[in-house]
């Protein structure tokens, strides 16, 4: 735990500073009632109606708290006695496990074990992780004066735990020994952090986190909030619960926090994600967690998790779609096609040509596009949009039903591309 160089007057001891745990006994209880008559007496009416006057004189005998020679140590004197709590309170035995979003809090003291008195003494605690180093006391301007013969310095750090792994806590004193000597000591105490909760995700439209306890105490969730990306917004999703009016907003305000036992329990929380209406997500990224809790006694914990990824998903530079197509086309009639046009990019396209293209089968065509078959949009802005509108009709010699396969489009001063609109205009034709 502790590693010292050499001969010194002084010595460092570290003690863990946290709520203590309550003292538990398990002995065997039995009801003062069960050492004069068995359970099953109370099954003959008579013993039933005549015998619990006697029972409880005796009982009331036995169970004289002013007896102290602990010979009803055993019984049952109140229900509560059943839980085995005695009452008291156990100070830690161990420096036990430090979770990731707990606040690291010591008391060190600092013992002067030699015959003479030492000076001058300057006292540095820090913490070391793989990629910093925390000063949490530095008494270099102000040194202690002296510690006497068998006397100590004490003092309380703290620190709020943001990394996982090994961390060593470095205590050093540079003092004057007895004889006038500097001299400098080092001690180290290391410890091991490790994750409290991990947190599942599935889905992207509905995000499920499944929150377990890692720890060997019950947590109770004060706080599990998603953060989203700014690109998209977030609304929790819970069970139905019949409540009353009268009781809904009381309920709100003193809801009981979530408990999540001990040693692997599991308890999820479901999310609706939502993208903004003000332009498309470049990024995959959906958001983080706020995670804060508290211990059978209270002590808090905090925890942020690392941002939360989804499916990556990739966008085009135009996105072209059919809004609206009417249900039935007549033959030699002319109808219309609403068509939308989108800038997905954060720069200004354009100007577009868009045009209507036949299937390149070579079956017979009986049916035939006429009308306006080819458009010029002008410029979009970033994120811009335009509706537009092509007007046809079909004429054909034979009853058929018609695909129109893919629409294309053009940019000024780039090769064209199409982009496939399955199903766009499928109908029936008739007279």
């Amino acid at each position: 735990m502790s590693t010292t160089q050499g001969t010194h007057s002084l010595a460092f001891r570290v003690m863990r500073l946290c709520r203590p745990s309550f003292h538990v006994e398990a002995p065997l209880r039995v009801d003062p009632s069960d050492l004069i008559v068995g359970e099953d007496i109370f099954d003959d009416p008579i013993a039933a109606s005549r015998l619990p006057p006697l029972i409880d004189a005796h009982v009331t005998k036995l169970t004289d708290t002013s007896d102290l020679t602990y010979r009803t140590r055993f019984l049952l004197q109140h229900p509560s006695d059943s839980f085995g709590l005695t009452g008291l309170l156990v100070l830690p035995q161990a420096f036990g496990a430090i979770y990731l979003g707990e606040t690291f809090c010591s008391y060190i003291s600092i013992n002067n074990s030699s015959n003479f008195e030492v000076r001058d003494v300057t006292i540095k605690a820090e913490i070391q992780t793989e990629r910093q180093r925390i000063l949490l006391l530095d008494t270099s301007k102000s040194p202690v004066e002296s510690i006497r013969a068998g006397g100590r310095y004490d003092f309380i750090v703290e620190h709020d735990v943001k990394e996982l792994g090994a961390h060593t806590l470095v205590c050093t004193a540079v003092y004057n020994d007895g004889d006038g000597d500097r001299k400098y000591l080092p001690q180290f105490f290391k410890f091991i952090v490790a994750n409290p909760l991990s947190v599942r995700t599935k889905e992207t439209t509905y995000l499920e986190a499944c929150i377990e306890n890692h720890t060997k105490i019950n947590l109770y969730m004060d706080q599990v909030e998603f953060e989203p990306a700014q690109h998209c917004s977030a609304n929790i999703v819970k069970a139905d619960e019949h409540k009353s009016e009268k009781d809904s907003l009381s309920r709100e305000i003193f809801k009981p926090p979530v408990l999540i036992r001990s040693g692997g329990g599991i308890h999820n929380y479901l999310y609706q994600l939502r993208s903004s209406s003000n332009g498309s997500a470049q990024s995959n990224i959906l958001g983080k967690l706020q995670i804060t809790w508290r211990t059978n006694l209270g002590e808090p914990g905090r925890l942020q998790t690392q941002q939360i990824l989804g499916t990556p998903v990739t966008h085009k530079e135009i996105e072209l779609c059919v809004m609206e197509v009417p249900s039935v086309i007549n033959l030699d009639k002319p109808f219309s096609v609403h068509l939308n046009l989108k800038n997905h990019t954060e720069r200004e396209l354009g100007p577009f040509e868009v045009w209507l293209s036949q299937n390149d089968s070579l079956d017979e065509k009986a049916v035939m596009i006429n009308g306006l078959q080819t458009m010029e949009l002008p410029q979009l802005k970033a994120f811009g949009a335009t509706d537009f509108h092509l007007e046809m009709n079909f004429f054909f010699c034979l009853l058929a039903i018609s695909h129109s396969s893919s629409m294309e489009m053009k940019k000024s001063s780039i090769r064209p591309f199409s982009i496939p609109a399955e199903n766009m205009l499928q109908s029936f034709a008739f007279d």
